[in-house]
């Protein structure tokens, strides 16, 4: 089915002019025109009109994007508490792709530090698609050595996972740290991140995932389909709960007395809050008890991204990217990411001209 080229679905994201028809002609890209929780139902391939770069925006012929769990919630509107971000009947955007790693095409004439020509890596909305606007401040030079697609699974699982080891779990040298989720997008990372500030990691991933998770600098692992991984009598100076989904009294017989517990993810089947109300529960507690309890929000921004260059470039952090897609098969990704079966991510591929 070919889309008219109307101009819709158009919007502003980050300040900058999607989908409109000031840009030449149409391009190819992933279409997401109503919510779903399969992406076999919701998400096809499609033309979209190529969006115009406008004044403050950069235009990325995009080589290459990747998938997540927060590509999931955009698609499926679930948790509701993520529709006045996404859309409350229907997706504001074409697409939920938001990590990009490609080659500027334009800039915006009141760009400055960028060029045709630059290879980049970051953020930027409608990212399943041959072209992207981004904002200046949410690129940055990709890594020289990194492929289009290991660059473009970096962004935002790495950014997050720098936020919670590094500023949240205030990780250090000599601190024990557990990190559960760790063979998961943002869970590599995280174990890598550790790794490199000197703590003693323990890593809570399933069988088949525990050699890969103790490749990247976990000292221990615990297999969950098989144990208990907070039975034991060991304690934590901080917990970074990635995909735990355990209770907050279980958590917190694991942390020492003034220890940190950041939560980052964790599903549940509730559709109204997802999940996030063990958050919420876990900020209210923390100012009445000696440990730090919490979560945050994750922010995308280019000093983070050239933060995370100078720890790849200096073989601290590497993506590991499980398999890589083409763009048309974006819905394929999505169910692999949903059927757990990826240990690290997954990349989307696209042609260069």
């Amino acid at each position: 089915m070919r889309m008219r080229n109307t101009g819709e679905p158009s919007g502003t994201t980050d300040g900058i002019t999607h989908g409109t028809t000031d840009g030449p002609g149409t391009m190819a890209a992933v279409v997401h025109e109503r919510y779903g929780v399969r992406p076999e139902d919701v998400l096809r391939m499609g033309r979209l009109p190529r969006p115009g770069v406008g004044a403050g925006g950069v235009l990325v012929r995009v080589r290459a994007s990747s998938v997540d769990r927060g590509t999931w919630h955009m698609m499926a509107g679930l948790p509701y508490a993520v529709r006045p971000v996404s859309g409350l009947r229907r997706p504001k955007l074409p697409n939920p792709g938001r990590n990009i790693a490609g080659v500027v095409e334009a800039v915006g004439r009141e760009v400055t530090g960028f060029a045709p020509g630059d290879e980049v890596y970051g953020t930027a909305p409608t990212a399943f698609a041959e072209y992207a606007v981004a904002r200046p401040d949410r690129i940055a030079p990709k890594p020289a050595g990194l492929t289009f697609e290991e660059a473009a699974t970096v962004p935002v699982s790495a950014l997050t996972a720098l936020r919670a080891v590094r500023d949240k779990g205030e990780v250090r040298e000599g601190r024990r740290v557990l990190i559960t989720g760790a063979a998961g997008g943002v869970g590599t990372f995280a174990v890598q991140l550790a790794h490199g500030l000197g703590a003693s990691v323990t890593a809570v991933a399933s069988t088949a995932k525990l050699d890969a998770v103790q490749a990247l600098g976990a000292d221990h692992v615990i297999d969950y389909t098989r144990e208990d991984f907070l039975a034991g009598p060991a304690r934590y100076d901080t917990i970074i709960d990635i995909a735990g989904n355990r209770t907050l009294r279980d958590l917190r017989r694991s942390l020492t007395p003034r220890g940190r517990l950041v939560i980052t993810g964790g599903e549940t089947n509730g559709r109204w809050l997802g999940g996030t109300d063990r958050q919420l529960r876990a900020q209210l507690l923390s100012p009445f008890t000696g440990q730090h309890l919490g979560t945050f929000i994750a922010s995308e921004h280019a000093d983070g991204l050239r933060e995370l260059t100078a720890l790849i470039d200096a073989g601290t952090l590497r993506p590991v990217v499980d398999r890589v897609y083409p763009l048309a098969e974006a819905a394929a990704a999505v169910r692999h990411l949903l059927d757990g079966r990826a240990t690290g991510k997954l990349a989307l591929s696209l042609p260069a001209e």
